[in-house]
């Protein structure tokens, strides 16, 4: 891999401060094309708040975000629409309209609000359902849908739009078993060739079977990186979660099962 070439997005000594308070602490951060990165630590690590940084929708108070090589923030926003797509967390429908109609709304940075749809949106949407597995609820209203089910929707409108780069903010929250592994399944099949994803994570199994790399938080600060071996070791687990854990390997790859609390109130 040529890291020059391959490097696609790059978030450097990011900073960001809310009221004197440091939410972030200059950590850098390198996605590579056809790579999954995972963004992994406790609650109130700063993982959404860096999340939204890479993808523009926040300025960082220092620091700059990279893509190819210019300033994120220089795209204009219909291109950065197009090569960016960002999945919130607990992303849901605002509006009482089809599945199929929400989905369709990821073609609008290539047709605007007014256009008639064209053959490759109709496909691009048709693609989309099928991969997020929607299709069978496609001209339900999308606001009477589950939690879960709406966050496949939501998803689906993603694909819609073919980003190159797709960012997603713990989509696996909501969903059973099956539908976890689904979407992690998605987001491992993105990221090959020039496309990449960038996933925040709870389920440190989910982030130790499907990422390339993984950036650890604690406290607003990086602690840790690199492949999910090097950054899920018991120290690491016991430093920044507060547990012990048992960590095991096999043909699928790392697992991580906590074991016990080290004390309470940590981290």
């Amino acid at each position: 891999m040529n890291a020059t070439t391959d490097l696609l997005l790059a978030g450097n000594a990011l900073q960001y401060r809310i009221d004197g308070i440091d939410i972030l602490r200059g950590p850098d951060v390198a996605v590579q094309r056809g790579e999954l990165v995972g963004l992994i630590g406790p609650n109130g690590a700063g993982k959404s708040t860096l999340l939204r940084l890479l993808c523009g929708l926040e300025t960082p108070t220092t620091g700059s975000v990279q893509w190819c090589g210019q300033a994120l923030l220089s795209l204009p926003p219909a291109e950065r629409a197009r090569r960016i797509g960002y999945l919130a967390q607990g992303a849901r429908a605002q509006w009482p309209v089809s599945v199929q109609r929400v989905v369709e709304l990821g073609r609008l940075p290539y047709q605007g609000f007014w256009a008639s749809p064209r053959a490759e949106d109709s496909a691009a949407v048709e693609h989309a359902m099928q991969l997020a597995e929607v299709i069978a609820y496609r001209n339900r209203v999308a606001t009477t849908l589950s939690g879960g089910e709406q966050t496949l929707v939501m998803l689906a409108r993603i694909f819609a739009t073919r980003p190159q780069l797709i960012f997603a903010d713990e989509p696996v929250a909501a969903l059973d078993p099956y539908h976890q592994l689904h979407v992690m399944e998605l987001l491992r099949n993105h990221a090959q060739g020039d496309n990449a994803a960038v996933v925040v994570l709870h389920d440190l199994s989910l982030a130790a079977r499907f990422c390339d790399r993984l950036y650890l938080l604690q406290h607003g600060a990086l602690f840790a990186s690199g492949t999910p071996g090097a950054v899920l070791t018991p120290d690491n687990l016991r430093a920044v979660y507060g547990i012990e854990s048992r960590i095991s390997c096999d043909e699928q790859g790392v697992s991580v099962t906590p074991v016990k609390r080290v004390r309470e109130g940590h981290p």
